[in-house]
């Protein structure tokens, strides 16, 4: 009951992501919000279909925003859904996946794979290929991404074209206070972070399963390749560039990008500048692998 009060009184703090935007809005083709039935609860999604493309069916990235497994909404990521839309030339698919302490690990992992049977079933009537879905996404969203492609294969079923993992949280085991944390608050009550952690994790072995820190799992060169960006200045940056070395000593195809001069989340909170280099990036990189 705490944990619930507690995520309920963050979840009304202002989203400082939504106040200025790093990339400016653009017009998109057509935006589509559905209300899709999984086990898991019934998942808002919005799929952002491109202004101008010459593909008769749409690849898919699937985007998990961030927000510490408990708070935020899809629409955070509103602006940059419709700028890989236009500029990748795809279907973006934005979750609204479950939040933590109400729906715990593995809830949104669960969620996000019967997200992607769902698409594959609707394949026709979304128009999309369901033989070149991507997914990624930012901070805990990433860590739902990454997660999901082990997930799929734990089940022996066809990985993603690539992975997205920006500014990951992929490391449950190390305690907070042992990571380098540039922030002085948080430095200083890293038990803040502890609390967000433990409402994301029912009990604390959970820690360790490699869905829940994928830093720990098992890799193989089956999994699906990854775009990782990190940031210099980022708490979780070793946890971040720990995975692209494990991924690519499996022989997974990892382009590992460190961002100087940056914070955690610095794609929604900027520098500008650097915000949307990220954000170029990751579109230049599902253009590239739906074209290979």
């Amino acid at each position: 009951m705490f944990k619930s009060v507690v995520a309920k009184s963050l979840r009304l703090l202002p989203n400082k992501a939504l106040k200025t935007p790093m990339i400016p809005l653009q017009n998109v083709k057509m935006k589509k919000d559905m209300l899709i039935e999984t086990s898991v609860k019934r998942t808002p999604i919005s799929l952002y279909y491109p202004m101008k493309t010459n593909q008769k069916k749409h690849p898919v990235y699937i985007n998990f925003h961030g927000g510490a497994f408990i708070m935020n909404e899809k629409e955070m990521d509103d602006p940059y859904c419709r700028f890989l839309s236009n500029q990748a030339e795809c279907v973006v698919v934005n979750v609204d996946y479950v939040k933590a302490p109400e729906h715990r690990f593995p809830k949104p992992i669960e969620q996000g794979y019967e997200l992607i049977q769902w698409l594959k079933s609707r394949a026709n009537e979304l128009n999309i290929d369901v033989e070149r879905i991507m997914l990624g996404g930012q901070s805990s969203g990433a860590n739902i991404a990454a997660a999901l492609c082990l997930y799929l294969e734990e089940k022996g079923e066809n990985q993603p074209l690539l992975q997205v993992l920006s500014c990951p949280m992929l490391d449950f085991v190390t305690p907070h206070a042992d990571k380098p944390e540039p922030d002085k608050w948080r430095s200083r009550y890293p038990q803040v972070a502890n609390f967000i952690n433990m409402c994301y994790l029912a009990e604390k072995e959970h820690a360790g399963h490699p869905l829940a820190s994928p830093v720990l799992a098992k890799v193989s060169d089956r999994l699906a390749p990854a775009l990782i960006l990190n940031a210099e200045y980022d708490a979780f940056k070793p946890e971040a560039k720990c995975y692209a070395e494990k991924l690519k000593a499996a022989g997974v195809d990892v382009h590992y990008e460190l961002f100087k001069d940056c914070f955690h989340a610095f794609t929604h909170l900027g520098p500008k500048e650097r915000a949307e280099e990220a954000w170029t990036l990751i579109a230049r990189k599902i253009k590239e692998v739906v074209e290979s």
